[in-house]
């Protein structure tokens, strides 16, 4: 296992960065947007979605008018059907905080999507190996139970901590063999990066969150979801961009299977699923300062922790970062 003092990606000792994470509709965009009104700050997304062209409503990807605001890194980089991976993601990332901080800016990571967000703050090592679609499809076909005596013959550290029901990842793991000629235990690690973090988390009461979420969906199929659906039609529908929640939704009501307000509502109750899901995750997370995102003195509370970072005595700043 790595130690803290591993650094592989040869990432800028002592760099501040900011991360604003929390769940869905807890606005992470607006504070962000806020804090660049007072600081030279540049914006790293950290949502899976907002890479991808053309899928702007349903993503509540920030306007373009916010975009131009301020410089963001990793929005509609992607077409909806071409893949990306988390490494893909941890290098682009890493490589955009590096250009960012040499600037003389700060760099200010913003998202929701929690394996992205945990996999940039602890610097996890993942495999080099694309999905392939063939062998996978190959290894669907096989009893879990044999997937799993394959995976203890090639990697039993993985078979062990994956175990013998998961055949998800049981047919990651033997891709990875497969492809790699080494094991996936082999290829992980973690190498937290040398960055002086803050790490800034959004939270609401549960129902003030879910009044939240229900007017943004509301909202989005009133401002042409169901336009931007008919657009992503000539897309496969079982892309992994297109299962982003109230895509299926519009995509049901341009086909006649759904009314809006069916789809408005579907949209709503998946998008708390999914807000519980980002829950489940954000409980792992460690050092985050967390903050109600209903308080007013939000902006004021944030900026201070960040300008407290930025004067820590511990960073020779590269360029005039607060404003």
């Amino acid at each position: 296992m790595a130690t803290c003092t591993d650094n592989p990606r040869g990432l800028t000792p002592g760099l501040p960065v900011v991360v604003i994470l929390g769940l869905t509709a807890t606005g992470k965009t607006g504070l962000s947007l806020a804090l660049a009104e007072r600081f030279d700050l540049e914006i790293v997304n950290a949502d899976s979605r907002y890479l991808y062209r053309g899928m702007d409503i349903g993503t509540a990807k920030p306007s373009p008018e916010e975009l131009a605001t301020v410089p963001h890194h990793l929005v509609n980089t992607l077409e909806p059907d071409e893949s990306y991976s988390l490494a893909l993601f941890l290098d682009d990332a890493f490589a955009a905080i590096e250009d960012i901080g040499h600037r003389g800016k700060l760099p200010v990571v913003v998202g929701g999507t929690p394996q992205y967000l945990r996999a940039l703050i602890e610097g996890w090592q993942t495999p080099r190996v694309p999905p392939d679609d063939e062998l996978r499809a190959r290894l669907e076909r096989e009893p879990v139970e044999e997937l799993y005596r394959r995976v203890q013959a090639v990697d039993p550290e993985s078979a062990e901590r994956i175990g013998p029901t998961n055949a998800r990842r049981l047919i990651r793991a033997l891709e990875v063999w497969e492809k790699s000629g080494e094991p996936l235990s082999a290829q992980q690690g973690k190498y937290p990066p040398p960055y002086r973090m803050l790490v800034i988390g959004l939270q609401l009461n549960r129902d003030t969150l879910y009044a939240r979420i229900d007017e943004r969906a509301r909202q989005m199929f009133g401002e042409g979801l169901l336009d931007e659906a008919r657009a992503l039609l000539r897309y496969d529908a079982t892309l992994p961009s297109l299962s982003a929640i109230g895509y299926p939704e519009a995509r049901a009501v341009v086909r006649g299977e759904m009314t809006v307000e069916e789809a408005i509502e579907q949209t709503s109750y998946a998008t708390h699923r999914f807000a519980r899901h980002q829950q489940t995750w954000y409980r792992r997370f460690e050092g985050v300062q967390w903050f109600d995102a209903g308080d007013e003195g939000l902006v004021e509370q944030v900026a201070g922790a960040v300008a407290a970072l930025l004067r820590s005595p511990h960073h020779d700043k590269p360029g005039n970062l607060q404003s």
